[in-house]
């Protein structure tokens, strides 16, 4: 673990750093709300904004908002006249994410909805270049599915949490719903010869598939 965290600290050390606004935001998200790890934080937010430079989307998708750290990072990364979908179904978290989202200075990029993704994305009448998957882990296949069907042939999607925290290796009990249904999205993604895919073993884990 030493070593980890070691390697961990020399590689934040050497990329680029955090805005002030992504600083201040990690720390409220660790002071005012539970699971304060759901936040993608450093590393992994200069990842997707670095990835989004790099694929130049036109609309991106994002499923699971939580903090709204992800959302700026994917926001930031943004070329002019594009937009972020980003959907948060735990309708208790908008009085934190809001003023967070609406006071940065991405917010003429971000729509942000409160409610279920698999309900409202497909009414929106928006093709996707890039999806960010970070939901109910229970419902990646659905989300998976759903995202497919309004992506563009050649658009990316990511999947956070796929190795989940080395979950992945033991036989879940049948109460540990969450392990259940990550398995369950990587073994139907590793068959599904309608995209590309690769895994990342970045924090904690990240499946980038691309649509053929």
């Amino acid at each position: 673990m030493q070593e980890t965290e070691s390697i961990d600290e020399y590689i934040l050390q050497h990329i680029d750093a955090e805005s002030d606004y992504l600083k201040a935001l990690y720390r409220d998200t660790h002071v005012k709300l539970l699971r304060p790890r759901m936040a993608s934080g450093h590393l992994q937010g200069r990842m997707l904004k670095m990835f989004v430079e790099m694929i130049r989307p036109r609309h991106i998708l994002e499923i699971g908002t939580y903090s709204g750290y992800s959302a700026l990072c994917l926001a930031e990364g943004l070329s002019e006249g594009g937009m972020l979908h980003t959907f948060e179904i735990n309708d208790e978290q908008e009085d934190f994410t809001r003023p967070w989202l609406e006071n940065s200075p991405f917010a003429d990029k971000i729509r942000f909805y409160i409610g279920d993704a698999l309900e409202l994305v497909p009414h929106l009448g928006v093709t996707f270049d890039l999806a960010f998957i970070d939901g109910d882990k229970r419902k990646y296949i659905d989300y998976y599915e759903m995202v497919l069907k309004h992506l563009s042939t050649g658009g990316y999607i990511i999947a956070d949490n796929t190795l989940w925290d080395g979950h992945v290796l033991e036989q879940p009990r049948s109460a540990d719903t969450q392990t259940i249904g990550i398995k369950a999205f990587n073994d139907a993604l590793a068959a599904d010869d309608r995209v590309e895919k690769v895994i990342l073993p970045l924090r904690d884990g990240l499946t980038i598939i691309r649509k053929k």
